[in-house]
Order: C-alpha cells, then sequence, then structure tokens
C-alpha cells in the first residue's frame, strides 16, 4: 500500500474537507481538490498523508503528483511565488497597469484599444515602469496570470523578428517548486 506523508510548516496549518486540501500560512491560503479513485488525502498528526489501497504505475504516478501540489501550497502560504516580467517595446510606448482585478495594456502596437486580462486568484501584480512583478501563495494563479499576460500582447500577422514588442516572462520560480 503506497503511502506518502508531507510534514507540515511550523507556520501553516492543513486542513481536508471532503476532497479539499486548504493550506493556511503568512503569505495567505490555498485551497485544491485533490482527487483520484482510491487514492486519499488526510492530516494526520502534523503530517499531511497520501496513501491508496492500489499499486500500480497510474496510482503512484498520482501519489507523486499529489505530494508535488500539496508541497507547492506549504511553499506558496509560508514563502510565496513570485513571477518577474519585463515590458519591450520599441515603435509604440505602451502602459501596463492594473486596474481592479485586471491588467490593462495600454497603445500596444499603436492600438486604440486597451487590451484587458484578468488577475487569477490571490495574484498580485505590481508595475514599476518596465517590470512587473507577479506574487501570491497559489502556484497555479501566478503562473496563470503571468501566461495570460504574456499571451495578451502576442504579436500575430506581423514579422516577430522586427515587432519584438510585448510583455515577457524573464524569471519564474525554478521546477520541483519547494
Amino acid at each position: 500500500m503506497p503511502r506518502t506523508t508531507i510534514p507540515i510548516p511550523e507556520d501553516a496549518t492543513a486542513e481536508t474537507d471532503r476532497l479539499e486540501l486548504t493550506v493556511e500560512g503568512p503569505e495567505g491560503s490555498v485551497t485544491r481538490r485533490l482527487w483520484y479513485p482510491d487514492v486519499s488525502v488526510s492530516v494526520e498528526d502534523g503530517d499531511v498523508v497520501v496513501e491508496s489501497d492500489e499499486d500500480d504505475a497510474q496510482t503512484n504516478a498520482t501519489l507523486g503528483t499529489f505530494e508535488s501540489h500539496v508541497r507547492n501550497m506549504f511553499h506558496g502560504v509560508t514563502e510565496g511565488w513570485e513571477y518577474r516580467m519585463q515590458v519591450h517595446y520599441a515603435h509604440f510606448p505602451m502602459q501596463v497597469s492594473v486596474e481592479g482585478d485586471e491588467v490593462v495594456i495600454e497603445n500596444f502596437l499603436g492600438e486604440r484599444a486597451p487590451r484587458r486580462t484578468e488577475v487569477r486568484g490571490d495574484t498580485q501584480v505590481e508595475v514599476d515602469g518596465e517590470d512587473v512583478v507577479l506574487t501570491g501563495p497559489d502556484k497555479e494563479a501566478v503562473g496563470q496570470t503571468a501566461g495570460a499576460i504574456e499571451q495578451l500582447t502576442r504579436v500575430t500577422d506581423k514579422d516577430t523578428r522586427v515587432f519584438q514588442d510585448g510583455v515577457y516572462i524573464v524569471e519564474k520560480p525554478e521546477k520541483g517548486g519547494a
């Protein structure tokens, strides 16, 4: 019977409610649904336990995936996740700003209508001149927000060797997380 235990950091708490695991810490909280047939996630004696009655390859792979998710959740609520992006333009000076729960990019390639994308989850977006910093406790939400901003300024129907304008991810967390 495969079983993995992940210790809960001192400044974090974890609790399960049916199929959802909620982890809270100084940087915020993250809730994630962890479900797969014959795999259970529970909190026991200061540890998060991921176990299964099955011992086939797919179930073992799922146990490893769940372990990574839980470790990423603990890292996020204790230290947080950070993505760094940079604004590049050659032809038209574009403005990047945050309005409520949206990132707004104005004057991209001289366009009159601003481009907008939503900020996902508890992600914080800070714009400082040409630098954009995204932080938050949920790795998936921060990464999806950064990817959406990058895709928002994707240049189509033009020669990308000439039109290199955009907002690009220049630094992201290392793979493997915690």
